[in-house]
């Protein structure tokens, strides 16, 4: 076996893995091995704040299905991570922090930027390992890997940074010899059941999820509701899983999602999820709408066997890879019963989103303050240029982004990366970075409120020292609007860190090198997004939107009317109830 360092030794494993860049902030504990990484073939890109390094890798792979890297400094620049890793964690998405910790003979002096980050990562991540000597740091490299795609998560490997350093005789092994892809049917007998019962099912409704995304199975998951007349809703913030211009489409489910899905799914007898591990918070009631039917029965394809049954109770589970899974079922369908007239259901679901619409249409013409557009109206055309030019679309977590969910429409899939359950601020534009560092030809769209951007906007520079032509819409609202909700329904209007100012965001991605816009009406954003598109600058439009059109209470089922004891606080209004 050829002789090399620790540092050679984890930079060809990177080699071996098809790693092409590795995402950070230079550090020393480090350098020995990013020294290596221009010989390597290996481009390093240098952000900001290590927490957009997580989001950028996160979205990266959702697009390519390729294990994002980061590395950073021990301590500080560890810990940076964290929001990151715990995101990619509750998103399912694999990822590798190379992560250097204190010097091996000065553990527990509390030390320069001394930290456990091994111990502080395990509850975020599906794995935190430890390279425990230099000679491991090949084996321990390989098996972070291994776990990071066989889990479906970001995984922690913790080097003392002395162990970069030193000798080892190593054999550097393909992939192939170390891990396997995921795939399979799962238990053959557990079809004859999903069989029987969706072929009895008067009602059926699919619900596609980010599995069937992942495993590029879109196209079958469209084969199977032809076949058996089903409508398709898209699992909460997965809007890219079900082709928006298909007849059976009847739009997403969850917080701000589409009211004809919901009604829809409120009828069903018969529910068929793939590739969804059908989420607590994106299958809770909505606006009156307890769409997840109780007595119906529940087909359900997840390829992780905890997620099977995890929140509802289910009929028949497939612990199966969605692709491999939905061509079986797909198959014996066939097999068991003749093709369905789709022209019932397909009148059904125009009737309900021709409903729905006239519902969003109505309150997106509510008066708004003069000089400012409704976010609805905004979003209006936002969607409307991901759509016509087939644009990846990156959603943040907040009143307009959520809004977002009832106008994000696409044709295809790996289109819509959202924060998802993390629901973390500050994601969108920095996962659009990774976005367009995986498709560097398409149109790349973040969407976030002003207060999101704020933890962002320091990222301009990098989005222009990579050339990385996003367009960053900022809706300035001037408050944290979905927190704002929550005072005006359960506060009576008692606005306390609520409202946010800032003279001008695009003045500012100008000095930062970007192009900036600055609209509130919809022609001039329409023309702005044709002409960043045109121009393949980084820019930012910001949208001055009406900051008191607010959508409902995020959090209601988390959320109740205050009680005060205390004689100074008994003036503040108890009596005071959301409409």
């Amino acid at each position: 076996m050829p002789k090399m360092t620790p540092s050679e030794a984890m930079a060809e494993v990177l080699v071996e893995e098809g790693v092409k860049h590795v995402s950070g902030i230079l550090g020393s504990a480090y350098m020995d091995l990013l020294d290596l990484f221009p010989a390597a073939g290996i481009d390093f890109i240098s952000v900001r704040h290590e927490q957009t390094a997580g989001h950028m890798e996160d979205a990266f792979t959702r697009m390519t299905g390729r294990c994002g890297v980061v590395i950073g400094q021990n301590g500080p620049g560890i810990t940076n991570y964290a929001t990151a890793v715990a995101t990619a964690n509750m998103a399912h998405t694999p990822m590798i922090i190379i992560s250097p910790s204190a010097g091996s003979a000065s553990v527990g002096w509390d030390g320069f930027q001394e930290c456990d980050t091994w111990n502080l990562f395990k509850p975020i991540t599906k794995a935190s390992l430890r390279i425990p000597h230099p000679k491991r740091a090949a084996d321990v490299l390989r098996t972070g890997f291994r776990t990071a795609y066989a889990l479906r998560g970001p995984v922690l490997v913790d080097i003392p940074r002395d162990y970069f350093y030193g000798e080892l005789d190593e054999e550097i092994l393909k992939p192939s010899q170390y891990r396997v892809a995921p795939g399979g049917i799962g238990n053959p007998e557990q079809f004859k059941h999903a069989v029987e019962v969706l072929k009895s099912a008067k009602r059926p409704v699919i619900v596609s999820g980010r599995g069937a995304v992942d495993a590029d199975c879109v196209d079958v998951v469209k084969a199977l509701a032809e076949h058996i007349a089903a409508p398709v809703a898209c699992s909460y913030l997965h809007n890219d899983a079900f082709p928006a211009d298909h007849p059976l489409w009847c739009g997403p489910i969850g917080y701000m999602g589409s009211h004809a899905a919901m009604r829809i799914m409120e009828k069903a007898d018969v529910i068929l999820a793939i590739g969804s591990r059908l989420s607590y918070f994106g299958t809770l009631p909505q606006d009156g709408i307890n769409y997840f039917p109780k007595t119906a029965k529940i087909v359900q394809i997840d390829i992780n066997p905890l997620h099977i049954a995890k929140t509802h109770p289910i009929t028949v589970g497939l612990c199966a890879d969605a692709k491999d899974a939905s061509q079986e079922l797909y198959k014996q369908l066939r097999e068991a019963m003749p093709k369905r007239d789709i022209t019932e259901a397909a009148n059904m679901v125009k009737e309900e989103l021709d409903k729905w619409h006239k519902e969003i249409d109505a309150i997106a013409n509510e008066p708004v303050m003069e000089g400012r557009m409704h976010p609805r109206k905004a979003l209006e055309v936002v969607g409307k240029f991901i759509y016509d030019n087939d644009a990846i679309a990156t959603t943040d977590i907040g009143n307009t982004s959520s809004t977002a969910n009832s106008y994000l429409r696409f044709r295809n899939p790996k289109r819509d990366i959202a924060t998802l359950t993390f629901g973390n601020t500050g994601f969108a534009y920095q996962a659009a970075l990774g976005a367009q560092l995986a498709c560097p030809d398409k149109p790349v769209v973040s969407i976030a409120g002003d207060g999101a951007w704020g933890m962002s906007l320091f990222e301009v520079p990098t989005a222009c020292q990579f050339n990385l032509p996003v367009i960053a819409t900022v809706y300035n609202n001037g408050a944290w609007c979905a927190e704002k909700k929550n005072q005006v329904d359960f506060y009576n209007n008692r606005f306390v860190g609520a409202d946010i100012w800032s003279k001008s965001y695009a003045k500012i991605a100008e000095s930062m090198g970007a192009d900036g816009y600055t609209v509130n009406t919809q022609a001039d954003l329409a023309n702005a997004l044709e002409t960043a598109k045109n121009n393949r600058r980084p820019a930012v439009i910001e949208i001055m939107t009406d900051g008191t059109r607010l959508a409902p209470p995020f959090r209601r089922d988390a959320l109740a009317l205050p009680t005060r004891f205390l004689p100074k606080y008994e003036k503040l209004d108890k009596k005071y109830f959301p409409k």
